[in-house]
C-alpha cells in the first residue's frame, strides 16, 4: 500500500539582496523605519524650540510659520538671562533638584533594604501598599500635603519644595527588586564579622546597588527639574520660583515674549538632556538588572 505523507513547506524569511551580496530582512528594514520615525517625532519639538529661540517675535507670529529663522537672533538668550532673573530661577531649580535627589536616594535605599532583607510581620502588605501609592495622582493628595507643609511653616520656602517629594514608591520598588539579587549570605557574613547594621548597609549593600542607585538618581533629577504643579502651589514669591514656574508666570503677561520663553526653555532643557545622554547606558543597565534574583 502506498502511504500518503503530508509535506510541510517552510519558506525562508523574505529578504532583499544588497549591493555587496548580503541579504537584508524586510522586518529589519521596517523596524529601522519605525524607530527612526519615532526618534524624529521626539526630536521635532526640541528642534522647533531650538530654532524658535533664535527668531524674532514678528517671525514667530507670522503665518504660515517658517522652520528655519530668516534672521538669527542670538540676543534672545542674553536678554532672557538679564530680563527675567534667570540665574535665580536656575539656582533654585538646581538646589531643589540636588537636595531632593539626595534625600530620595537615602530614604528610598533604607526603605528598600528593610523590605528586601528584613523579615517582619506585614512586610508583604507594606510593600504592596507602597506600590499602590503609585496609582494615586498628586492632584488627589495635593490639599492634605499642602496642609501638612503649611502647618510646618514651609510654604514659600525651598524646603517645602524638597521634602514632600523625597520618598518615591517607584524608587523603593526599583531598589528593593535590585537588593533581592544580593545574596543573604554576604550580609550574614558581615554580621558574623562584627559589622553593625548601618555599616553593613553603607559599606556592603550600597556599593553593590550602584546601577540601581544611578537609575533612581537620574529619574529623580529629571522629575524634580521639570516638576511644575507642586512648585506652582508652594512657591508664592519670585525668589522661590523654579524654572517651570517662572516660564508659566511669563505666559500670563499681557505681551508674551515667546522668543525669550523659548530661549529660557532651551537653556533649562540642556542640563537634563546632557545628563540623559551621559548616563543612558546606566539607565538601561539598571532597569535590565532590576528584578534579577
Amino acid at each position: 500500500m502506498s502511504e500518503t505523507r503530508a509535506i510541510t513547506v517552510v519558506r525562508p524569511p523574505r529578504t532583499w539582496t544588497s549591493i555587496g551580496g548580503g541579504s537584508v530582512r524586510v522586518s529589519d528594514v521596517l523596524r529601522v523605519v519605525v524607530l527612526v520615525g519615532g526618534a524624529l517625532a521626539c526630536l521635532v519639538p526640541l528642534m522647533w524650540m531650538f530654532l524658535g529661540s533664535f527668531k524674532s517675535p514678528t517671525e514667530l507670529a507670522q503665518r504660515p510659520p517658517s522652520f528655519l529663522p530668516e534672521s538669527w537672533a542670538p540676543d534672545n538668550y542674553i536678554e532672557a538671562l538679564s530680563r527675567f532673573n534667570f540665574v535665580q530661577y536656575l539656582t533654585n531649580s538646581a538646589i531643589v533638584t540636588m537636595a531632593a535627589t539626595a534625600l530620595t536616594l537615602a530614604i528610598n535605599a533604607m526603605a528598600a533594604y528593610a523590605l528586601a532583607k528584613y523579615n517582619f510581620r506585614g512586610k508583604t502588605f507594606l510593600f504592596l501598599l507602597t506600590l499602590a501609592t503609585i496609582m494615586i495622582p498628586l492632584q488627589v493628595i495635593l490639599i492634605p500635603v499642602y496642609q501638612v507643609v503649611a502647618s510646618l511653616g514651609l510654604v514659600d520656602t525651598l524646603w517645602g519644595l524638597i521634602i514632600p517629594a523625597a520618598a518615591t514608591p517607584t524608587g523603593v520598588f526599583l531598589l528593593r527588586q535590585y537588593m533581592l539579587s544580593i545574596p543573604d549570605e554576604l550580609i550574614e557574613a558581615a554580621r558574623v564579622d562584627g559589622s553593625g547594621e548601618f555599616r553593613t548597609f553603607v559599606q556592603i549593600v550600597l556599593p553593590l546597588c550602584k546601577p540601581a542607585l544611578a537609575v533612581v538618581a537620574i529619574f529623580s533629577v529629571m522629575w524634580r527639574w521639570s516638576d511644575f504643579l507642586w512648585p506652582l502651589v508652594i512657591a508664592q514669591s519670585e525668589s522661590v520660583y523654579t524654572l517651570p514656574v517662572a516660564l508659566a508666570r511669563f505666559n500670563a503677561e499681557l505681551t508674551v515674549p515667546f522668543n525669550l520663553i523659548l530661549a529660557m526653555g532651551m537653556v533649562s532643557t540642556i542640563p537634563v538632556l546632557i545628563i540623559f545622554l551621559i548616563f543612558q547606558r546606566q539607565i538601561a543597565t539598571g532597569i535590565a538588572n532590576t528584578g534579577i534574583k
